[in-house]
C-alpha cells in the first residue's frame, strides 16, 4: 500500500463513513489547493484538518474568526524597537504551513479580504516590505452555513481562490452511534505519526504535472465548464482558474489510484466539488453539488 493510501486509511478510521469527502480533501492537499469545509459544528471538519496535518507533516496554525477579528490579528504588524529605532515586523498566525481558518465567514468582510493576497501571491505586502509564507502553505478554512446567525457571505473574488469546496454532513445512525462511544478522538491524533515529509509532499505535487490528459479529455473538461457558464445560475463567476484546478484535481484523483492519466471519471469525481463553491453563492454546499451531478449526465465524454 503506498503512503497516500496509508493515509487516507487512517483518516477514515477516526472520520467515519466520509470515504468520499476525505478522498476529496487528500486531493486537495496534494494540489497544495486551499480547501472550504462547509457543514454545522460539530460534524468533525476541524477533527479532520488536524489529522491531515499531523499525517502529512505539516505545521498547523489555527486562526478561530470572529467578528471582532482584525486584519493585523492575522497578518502581524510591524513594532517599533527602541533598540534600533525602528520598526520590526511580527508575523502573525497566517505564517505556517496548514492554517487553519475556523469559521472563516463569522469575520467582517475587511478581514476576510486579508487573506485575498496569500491565497493569490502566498505572500503578504505589509507597509513597504514583502513577506513570503514557508512551502508549502495551505488554508483550509471552514465556514458555517449561510442560515445561522452572524456570518457574513465571502466575495466571489476569495471564493475563486478556494480550489474546492466539500461537505462532510451528519454520519449516518450506523456510524454516529460508534463516534458517540469513542474517546476523545485529539488524544488519538497526539498518538499519530507522521507519514510524509514536506518536502515529499511538494514531490508530489510537482509530479502531478507529469500525469498526462490526452486532448479529447481536456475537449471533454471545456464542454463540462462551457455548460457551467451557460446554463446554471451563477456560472458566469466561472473563471478560467476553475478549469485549472479542475483539471490537476483529476491529476491528483488519478495520482491516488496509482494512474499516469486521467480518465473521465477522475473529472467526474472532482468536478462538483472544484466548480459548486465558485457559482452557488445563496445555496448550500449540498445543493449546488447535486445540481452538478445531474449535469455531469447530459455531456457526453
Amino acid at each position: 500500500m503506498n503512503t497516500v493510501k496509508q493515509a487516507l486509511n487512517l483518516v477514515n478510521q477516526n472520520i467515519l463513513g466520509k470515504e468520499e469527502t476525505v478522498s476529496l480533501a487528500m486531493i486537495s492537499l496534494l494540489c497544495q489547493g486551499h480547501l472550504l469545509i462547509e457543514d454545522i459544528p460539530g460534524v468533525g471538519k476541524t477533527t479532520m484538518v488536524y489529522i491531515f496535518g499531523k499525517l502529512l507533516g505539516l505545521d498547523i496554525s489555527r486562526i478561530q474568526f470572529t467578528n471582532d477579528l482584525l486584519p493585523s490579528d492575522i497578518i502581524g504588524t510591524p513594532i517599533f524597537k527602541k533598540e534600533t529605532e525602528s520598526f520590526e515586523f511580527h508575523k502573525g498566525p497566517l505564517f505556517g504551513n496548514l492554517i487553519l481558518a475556523d469559521e472563516l465567514n463569522r469575520a467582517t468582510p475587511k478581514t476576510q479580504s486579508a487573506l485575498l493576497q496569500v491565497m493569490e501571491e502566498r505572500k503578504v505586502s505589509v507597509d513597504s516590505g514583502e513577506y513570503h509564507m514557508p512551502d508549502p502553505f495551505i488554508i483550509m478554512a471552514t465556514q458555517n452555513p449561510y442560515s445561522q446567525m452572524g456570518t457574513y457571505p465571502l466575495p466571489e473574488s476569495q471564493l475563486d481562490r478556494f480550489f474546492m469546496g466539500i461537505s462532510l454532513g451528519l454520519p449516518s445512525s450506523e456510524y454516529e452511534k460508534q463516534i458517540i462511544q469513542q474517546r476523545d478522538i485529539r488524544e488519538r491524533i497526539k498518538e499519530m505519526n507522521a507519514l510524509f515529509e514536506k518536502d515529499e509532499l511538494k514531490e508530489i505535487h510537482e509530479s502531478l504535472w507529469n500525469i498526462h490528459a490526452s486532448d479529447d479529455l481536456l475537449d471533454y473538461l471545456l464542454r463540462l465548464v462551457g455548460s457551467v457558464r451557460e446554463n446554471i445560475d451563477g456560472g458566469e463567476f466561472l473563471s478560467p482558474r476553475a478549469g485549472k484546478d479542475l483539471l490537476m484535481a483529476a491529476r491528483a484523483k488519478a495520482f491516488i489510484e496509482e494512474r499516469d492519466y486521467v480518465i473521465p471519471e477522475d473529472i467526474q469525481f472532482v468536478f462538483p466539488y472544484v466548480v459548486g463553491h465558485r457559482i452557488g453563492h445563496h445555496k448550500s454546499f449540498n445543493e449546488v453539488h447535486q445540481i452538478l451531478k445531474s449535469l455531469i449526465k447530459d455531456i457526453a465524454c
